[in-house]
């Protein structure tokens, strides 16, 4: 058999079997891969390349290579989920490297990590000082989670007390200007409602590169022509800026009367009125 035939032949064989094994090992990203585990791969890597080119070698001997250290792996696997002392000691804990706004040195000095590298993570997070750092630890994977002091963490809609509504998935409903007649039946709509949207915003649908219909009913469109931009729908902020005119317009109408009978209704119809903007307006600020 020729060399480049059967370099082929072998190159075809590594594949398949490499991709059995990396089915039975799993999916995971390179970041959470444990030192063990990429010492594997890298392992895994070198043997089906052997597989492919070593023509002078038994094909068979590196693939039981291969599959022994496949086994290996996932006899590792399976005694950490069933063992949390010895998946501390093969995959070790995280260490704190930040408390209270202090760098703890011992530890950084355990990890063997600079200073710099510990600020360069911290700026991947957007962190820029490290005395606003409550908490911040390295994980087993190498990475740095880090939790600010209360006082430096971005406001929250719960955080202010304000409650908004859930939002679910947008759906695309045309893609490089062609309608897609499904995602608008799953939200309800036809091609009818789409083209009114359309007609609202002053756009066809041939110049539109993206539009999204969110779970609320509102179109969202991004042109093939990067230099238009076209504002986003206004429904909703013009709805609760008309409630509350007529709300405000009904407490004038009480303190303006002096009929107490008249009074009285306007002031529990302002009332009531507020009670609904109150329950809806989480609908009406998204």
């Amino acid at each position: 058999m020729p060399h480049w035939l059967e370099i082929i032949i072998r190159t075809l064989a590594a594949v398949a079997f490499l991709f059995l094994l990396t089915r039975l090992l799993g999916k995971r990203q390179i970041s959470q891969l444990s030192f063990f585990e990429y010492i594997t791969g890298i392992t895994i890597g070198d043997l089906a390349a052997s597989i492919s080119l070593d023509l002078y070698r038994s094909w068979y001997l590196p693939a039981i290579s291969l599959a022994v250290w496949a086994l290996v792996s996932l006899g590792i696997e399976f005694v950490q989920m069933k063992s949390k002392r010895l998946r501390g000691w093969i995959d070790s804990n995280g260490t704190v490297l930040i408390k209270d706004g202090k760098v703890m040195d011992d530890n950084m000095k355990k990890e063997r990590l600079t200073n710099e590298e510990l600020l360069e993570q911290l700026r991947k997070k957007g962190i820029f000082r490290v005395s606003e750092v409550q908490f911040a630890v390295i994980e087993p994977s190498g990475e740095i989670n880090a939790l600010l002091k209360k006082e430096h963490q971005p406001l929250t809609p719960s955080a202010l007390g304000i409650k908004v509504a859930p939002e679910s998935e947008p759906q695309a409903v045309i893609l490089d200007g062609k309608i897609l007649d499904e995602p608008l039946a799953t939200n309800g709509l036809n091609r009818k409602w789409l083209n009114t949207e359309l007609e609202k915003l002053g756009v066809s649908v041939d110049n539109v590169y993206i539009g999204q219909v969110d779970s609320y009913g509102q179109l969202y469109v991004d042109l093939f022509d990067d230099n238009l931009k076209v504002p986003d729908p206004m429904e909703k902020p013009a709805l609760l800026a008309q409630l509350k005119k007529c709300e405000a317009d009904l407490e004038m109408f009480a303190l303006s009367t002096d009929d107490q009978e008249g009074k009285t209704l306007y002031e529990q119809s302002s009332k009531q009125l507020l009670k609904v903007i109150e329950g809806i307006k989480p609908l009406l600020i998204r």
